[in-house]
């Protein structure tokens, strides 16, 4: 069981208070400029436990070992579909994803299979940003 810190709260405030994800090191900073007396190793473990605990989504970015958290109050199983540009992220639900690692899973002797999938693209703003800059 997580306890529930002082800087466990800040943590999540700061977090509900995004709707696109942001890396750890950049929500240390927004803390720290916030006032808040949070470690940068603490922010981390924080992270890591929200994420198992599946209160946060955690995505890489594409081409990187950066990942970035967003707190979700979405207890499903989902995926996400994130703009490369602005870093938008939308979730997406995929029956034929879940059937298609559930098969190939099976078809190997596996069971008990996690998986996770990030559609990365242009969101329509970027894509129009773009367009105007071209």
């Amino acid at each position: 069981m997580q306890r529930k810190t002082r800087q466990r709260t800040a943590i999540v405030r700061a977090l509900k208070s995004r709707q696109n994800f942001i890396s750890a090191q950049d929500l240390y900073e927004r803390l720290e400029a916030a006032g808040e007396t949070v470690g940068l190793a603490t922010v981390y473990r924080n992270l890591q436990d929200l994420a198992a605990s599946h209160d946060v989504d955690v995505v890489r970015l594409e081409d990187s070992d950066v990942q970035l958290f967003r707190y979700c109050g979405n207890d499903q199983h989902h995926h996400h579909l994130v703009c490369r540009s602005c870093g938008t992220t939308e979730e997406i639900s995929a029956k034929d994803v879940e059937d298609w690692a559930r098969e190939v899973a099976g078809r190997h002797g596996f069971s008990d299979v996690s998986h996770s999938l990030e559609l990365y693209g242009l969101c329509s703003a970027c894509q129009e940003k773009a367009q105007k800059q071209a």
